[in-house]
């Protein structure tokens, strides 16, 4: 009997344990959530969003708010689809499903103060436009399918005048390929040539190898697989492969890559819940691991990576990050750095909106409690388990 309430209680403990990860997430996610859907929802986002940079382009505050917008929702999207239910959690997803369908009411309503620029006055609204896009497409029922039908046609509008403005030849193709995406899923038709220029380009010309991407045909060591390339690249060709549409028949390679590139993730983690200070857009914070929290989501990392030190791995880093001085301000917007307030990690085009790309981390919370990534004992990540002694096997390079 003693045994048997022994093993009761650490089953209970561990049960408990895991459970606050899952509440850490989302209390961080909302935290961060909050200001943008709030302010938005009640057309006072422009009123109240500060604008820290050190850009001095007269138009980029102006085009910040879609910024701060849509990464907030390419985050937290997939928690949104899991829709309402009568659980605490839940009743705090209806809370952010209405809000986020009110502050899209309010985006593309030309006569809202918070009408937000989508238009080639300057060229950043193709980007976020298309984080939009690719959040809208992770919550077709709960964010698309409770729009009213002027929002709706408001926003298809909105995303066809983002076709405007051209994008560079890097990671900036697959923007336009996902806004394109949403077109042909919500509209049925779409511009073919945007739509796949960036898919072909990636896979016939700027793979380099073991699951990396040149940014462009160049290869830089930074994030950029990661923050938008290979989360995006394997959205577009689900939708290709949804549509029986050229190319998706690349669908499998791309997974595996995805799958391949997330272990290599899940391996630049230290022990401690850090990660390389490397490249550009390091004030993304956390953000920089969306390819490992997308393959989570998708259940595509590899069969030796168990999903519960993936868990493990990002409450450690989302913990550390969160937590540091100076990340939020005074009314809890974040504030630009890598762990607190250091507005000089920041690049010119790097502004109050566009760290929201930080909540790209929180995907793994539109998988439900009794997925493995929740259910399944702590665990400890590659590095924490090498550096303590375990013999973690060799890594490999995919061909």
């Amino acid at each position: 009997m003693k045994r048997f309430l022994l093993v009761s209680v650490i089953a209970f403990l561990s049960l408990a344990a895991r459970a606050g990860d899952r509440d850490c997430w989302v209390e961080t996610m909302t935290r961060i959530a909050s200001p943008v859907l709030e302010n938005l929802a009640a057309g006072t986002l422009k009123a109240n969003m500060p604008f820290e940079s050190l850009s001095t382009d007269p138009l980029r505050k102006e085009v910040s708010y879609l910024e701060a917008f849509g990464r907030t929702v390419c985050g937290i999207a997939p928690w949104l689809e899991l829709g309402p239910d009568e659980t605490p959690e839940g009743q705090l997803r209806a809370k952010y499903i209405e809000l986020t369908v009110r502050a899209l009411q309010q985006a593309v309503d030309p006569e809202s103060p918070d009408h937000l620029v989508f238009d080639n006055r300057h060229t950043q609204p193709l980007v976020d436009a298309a984080f939009l896009a690719e959040g809208i497409l992770r919550a077709p029922v709960q964010i698309w399918g409770r729009l009213d039908p002027v929002t709706k046609d408001r926003l298809i509008h909105e995303w066809k005048v983002s076709r405007s403005i051209k994008p560079f030849e890097s990671n900036w193709l697959l923007f336009a390929s996902i806004i394109e995406a949403a077109l042909l899923e919500f509209t049925g038709e779409c511009d073919f040539e945007r739509l796949y220029d960036g898919v072909i380009r990636f896979r016939d010309a700027w793979y380099k190898g073991d699951a990396w991407y040149g940014d462009g045909r160049d290869f830089h060591l930074d994030y950029y697989n990661s923050l938008v390339i290979h989360p995006m690249l394997t959205e577009v060709l689900q939708f290709l492969d949804n549509h029986h549409l050229p190319a998706a028949d690349f669908l499998p390679e791309q997974q595996r890559r995805i799958g391949r590139f997330a272990a290599q993730l899940e391996r630049m983690i230290s022990p401690e819940g850090t990660y390389p200070v490397i490249g550009r857009s390091i004030a993304y914070r956390f953000g920089s691991f969306h390819a490992l929290s997308d393959a989570a989501l998708l259940h595509l990392l590899p069969e030796d990576v168990d999903p519960a030190q993936v868990r493990c791995a990002l409450t450690a880093v989302i913990r550390r990050q969160a937590a540091a001085p100076g990340t939020f301000d005074e009314n809890g917007w974040l504030k630009v750095g890598f762990a607190g307030s250091q507005l000089r990690m920041g690049e010119e085009y790097i502004n109050t909106g566009s760290v929201y790309l930080c909540m790209a981390v929180f995907l793994p919370l539109g998988l439900p409690e009794t997925d493995p990534f929740w259910s399944r004992p702590d665990a400890d990540w590659t590095s924490r388990k090498a550096w303590n002694g375990v013999d973690v096997g060799a890594d490999h390079a995919i061909r």
